[in-house]
C-alpha cells in the first residue's frame, strides 16, 4: 500500500479566497464609484426634470415678446402714417368735410318727397324663454327609477 500512495501524487490545494471574509480594497474603491454615479445620475434627472417646465415657460414668453414686437412695429407705422400730411388731408376730406381752394364741397340733400318709411304691424308672439318645470314626484321618480314618470 506504501507504494500505491506513493506513485499517486496528492493534489495540490490552490489557494481559494475566502467567500465570506473581508471585500477587497478594490470591490470598496467599485463600489464607492458606482455609489457616486449613482448620486450624480439622480441629481442630473432631476436637474433636467426640473428644466423642463422652466423652458416651456421661456419658450412662451420668448412667443410673447415676438407677438409684442410685432405689435409694437405696426403701432409705429400706424403712428407716423397719423402724423404724416396724407392722414390730415384724407381726415379733412372724409370727415372734416373740408375742400382744397376751387374745389366745391357736395352734400347729398335728401329729397322733398316723403316716402312711406313705416313699416307694416307686425303681430308678437309670445316667446317661452325657461323649460317648463315638471313636477317634483316626477323628477325624483326619473332620478330614483331612471324611466319617465307614468302619465296620470
Amino acid at each position: 500500500m506504501s507504494s500505491q500512495t506513493a506513485a499517486t501524487p496528492k493534489p495540490e490545494k490552490s489557494p481559494q479566497r475566502k467567500r465570506g471574509g473581508q471585500p477587497s480594497s478594490i470591490q470598496i474603491m467599485f463600489a464607492a464609484i458606482l455609489a457616486i454615479a449613482l448620486i450624480l445620475a439622480i441629481n442630473f434627472s432631476s436637474r433636467i426634470a426640473a428644466t423642463q417646465p422652466l423652458q416651456q415657460t421661456y419658450d412662451e414668453v420668448r412667443a410673447e415678446i415676438d407677438r409684442l414686437r410685432a405689435e409694437q412695429s405696426s403701432l409705429i407705422q400706424e403712428r407716423d402714417y397719423v402724423r404724416s400730411d396724407a392722414y390730415v388731408e384724407a381726415w379733412a376730406r372724409d370727415e372734416g368735410k373740408m375742400v382744397r381752394p376751387g374745389e366745391v364741397l357736395v352734400i347729398p340733400v335728401p329729397s322733398a318727397v316723403d316716402v312711406d318709411t313705416t313699416l307694416p304691424d307686425t303681430a308678437f308672439v309670445e316667446v317661452e324663454t325657461s323649460p317648463p318645470q315638471s313636477d317634483p314626484w316626477v323628477v325624483w321618480w326619473e332620478l330614483f327609477f331612471d324611466t319617465p314618470a307614468p302619465d296620470l
